[in-house]
């Protein structure tokens, strides 16, 4: 009884120092950016602010107008996101559970195109953008996201463990495939789609490559781009740059967290179905 309960006590003792090791950045990252200008460049550096100030985040927002960035990263994050899930979600089923000509060669198409990378495609979209005229815009930055190969697999492998029978009941019933979809098929996907909707935000929160090459005007730029921007006009200003660096992590930190038991749970179950 003893062995085992030191076991545990270790095994606990382990997780807490690793997640201690692994939350350390953050909260180094938190407290550098309270410190007063200057006082991360010390040797050796402190670990707390002697004098916390929420300086650096006034002189982001009123001097540098880092709101507009965050707002930009908003729109374009949440266009992404919802835009990207119904084009994913209907796609994922239709590939599930609906019969047509050519299905499985089409999906397998999808598949191929997986193993080329992002930034071939990128020249041939932008001189797309650039004849549509949504260079310089949201659109630009939303539309070529609206569908995603990897988002369609994940919700096709998770569809394929829906009852068929279910679904020829309600069409015996009479049901119309929309009202299918819609009462029957949704709310099976919940933990799936709430699974692609993390996944999908952090990955347009993140982006930093295609904004950077459709958006030519500062007034689109999303809060990567912002920041690069400021690291090259305040590159000693450690604690600014951290303070910018916090109001980039706090959304998509917060989100996962409101989010994490729907999005293990989608992980999990999606592991093991189709």
């Amino acid at each position: 009884m003893k062995s085992s309960r030191a076991a545990v006590w270790g095994v606990n003792g382990l997780l807490a120092l690793l997640a201690l090791l692994a939350l350390f950045p953050l909260l180094w990252m938190l407290s550098v950016s309270l410190m007063p200008l200057g006082s991360a460049s010390t040797f050796p550096p402190p670990l707390l602010p002697l004098h916390p100030t929420l300086a650096n985040y006034r002189a982001l927002f009123v001097g540098a107008d880092l709101g507009r960035y965050l707002l930009n990263s908003l729109i374009v994050s949440g266009g992404i996101t919802l835009g990207s899930l119904a084009c994913n979600v209907l796609a994922g089923y239709a590939f599930a559970k609906l019969r047509y000509a050519g299905r499985e060669r089409t999906f397998n198409l999808l598949l191929g195109a997986l193993v080329i990378p992002t930034q071939v495609a990128m020249m041939p979209l932008f001189l797309l953008a650039r004849e549509l005229h949504i260079v310089n815009s949201y659109a630009g930055v939303i539309l070529p996201s609206l569908a995603s190969i990897f988002g369609i697999y994940l919700v096709r492998q998770y569809a394929r463990a829906i009852p068929t029978e279910m679904l020829e009941a309600a069409r015996i019933d009479g049901a119309s495939e929309f009202r299918i979809f819609a009462r029957v098929v949704l709310p099976l996907l919940k933990p799936i789609i709430l699974t692609l909707t993390i996944l999908t935000f952090l990955t347009a929160w993140n982006d930093f490559m295609w904004p950077l090459i459709v958006l030519t005007g500062s007034s689109h730029y999303t809060l990567p781009i912002a920041l690069a921007s400021l690291a090259r006009q305040h590159n000693q200003d450690v604690e600014m740059l951290m303070a910018g660096s916090m109001v980039t992590v706090v959304p998509v930190l917060v989100l996962f967290l409101l989010l994490q038991r729907y999005y293990i749970q989608g992980l999990l179950l999606g592991s093991v179905k189709g």
